[in-house]
C-alpha cells in the first residue's frame, strides 16, 4: 500500500493503530504531533522513522500555520497526499466531573482542528480529481435520532458522561456534512456557537458546500482498549452500518476500528467513501 498519509491526532489510540497498519502495508505517514518525543521510546515507530516512511512534524492542530506546515511536509515525499486521517479528540485526556461528565480543556477541539485541516488544503489538492480521501473519527449517539438507537444503559451513560465531548463531535460532523454536501436533519439541531461560531462557512479557505468528494466519517460505539477481534476471527467481528445501527451495540475496540479503516474502508472505497458509518460489536 503506497499511500501517502497525513495523520492528525495519531499519537495514540485509533489514529496510532491505524497508522501502524498503514505503515506495515508500505504507506508513508506524516504525523502532526504537539510533542514528537511521544514516540521516542516506541521502537516500532522509530524503525519506520529510520526507514523514512514515518515523518514526525511538531505542531498543534489548533494552530492553522502548524497544520499548513504539516501539509507541506506530507507533500514533500510524493507531491500528493492520498489520505488525511483525522482522529483528534481520541488522543486527548478529558477531566471527569460529577456534574458535567468528561470535559476537555478545549471545548471546540475537534471542530476547530478539522476547520484548520480543511482551510489549509493546498491548492493542488482542491480540484475534485486531486482531493485526498478524508477519514474522520466521530462517535455514535451525537444527535437525538442517533441517541435513540442505543440500548437504554448506554443512552443513560452517554447523557451523563459525554455531553461536552459530543457537542464538539457534533461540530465536527456539521462541518464535514456541509463541506461534503450531505443532508443535515433539522431535528438534529446545530452546534453551539461556542463550538461552531456563526459565519464559519464564509471564513477564508473553508470549502464550499459539497466541494469535498472523498469524505468518510466513522462513528464507533463506546471504545475499549481490547484486542483486534477481526485479526483472530473468521468472518465479521464487528458490525458496520450507514448512519445508525439498529439496536446499536455497546462497545467496539480501538484496534477493530483501525482494522475497519485499513482492511475494509480503504480497499473498498467505492462502497464506504462518502458515507457516515457506525461500527460496533
Amino acid at each position: 500500500m503506497s499511500l501517502n498519509v497525513y495523520a492528525i491526532g495519531a499519537s495514540r489510540n485509533i489514529g496510532y493503530y491505524t497508522a501502524l497498519r498503514l505503515l506495515e502495508k508500505g504507506a508513508t505517514v506524516t504525523f502532526l504531533l504537539r510533542s514528537p518525543t511521544v514516540f521516542n521510546e516506541d521502537a516500532v515507530i522509530q524503525s519506520y522513522v529510520q526507514a523514512g516512511t514515518a515523518r514526525l512534524v511538531k505542531g498543534d492542530a489548533l494552530n492553522a500555520e502548524d497544520v499548513a506546515q504539516g501539509w507541506e511536509k506530507a507533500i514533500e515525499s510524493s507531491q500528493h497526499v492520498d489520505l488525511v486521517l483525522f482522529t483528534v479528540g481520541e488522543c486527548g485526556t478529558p477531566t471527569l466531573t460529577l456534574t458535567k461528565g468528561a470535559v476537555l480543556t478545549t471545548a471546540d477541539l475537534c471542530t476547530h482542528a478539522i476547520l484548520n485541516v480543511l482551510r489549509t488544503i493546498p491548492p493542488s489538492h482542491r480540484a475534485a480529481s486531486s482531493q485526498p480521501k478524508i477519514i474522520a473519527i466521530s462517535s455514535t449517539g451525537l444527535t437525538p435520532s442517533s441517541h435513540a438507537h442505543h440500548p437504554l444503559p448506554i443512552r443513560a451513560l452517554y447523557s451523563w458522561l459525554l455531553p461536552q465531548i459530543h457537542a464538539d463531535k457534533l461540530g465536527l460532523e456539521r462541518v464535514l456534512a456541509y463541506c461534503a454536501g450531505w443532508e443535515w436533519k433539522a431535528e438534529d439541531g446545530e452546534p453551539r456557537e461556542d463550538i461552531l461560531p456563526a459565519g464559519w462557512t464564509g471564513q477564508p479557505g473553508t470549502p464550499e458546500q459539497g466541494e469535498l468528494k472523498q469524505v468518510l466519517v466513522v462513528r464507533p460505539a463506546m471504545l475499549t482498549d481490547g484486542g483486534c477481534k477481526a485479526d483472530k476471527k473468521a468472518g465479521r467481528a464487528y458490525r458496520v452500518g450507514e448512519e445508525d445501527l439498529k439496536n446499536n451495540g455497546y462497545t467496539v475496540s480501538r484496534r477493530d476500528v483501525a482494522h475497519f479503516i485499513v482492511e475494509g474502508a480503504l480497499p473498498d472505497w467505492t462502497r464506504w467513501g462518502g458515507k457516515r458509518m457506525s461500527i460496533a460489536y
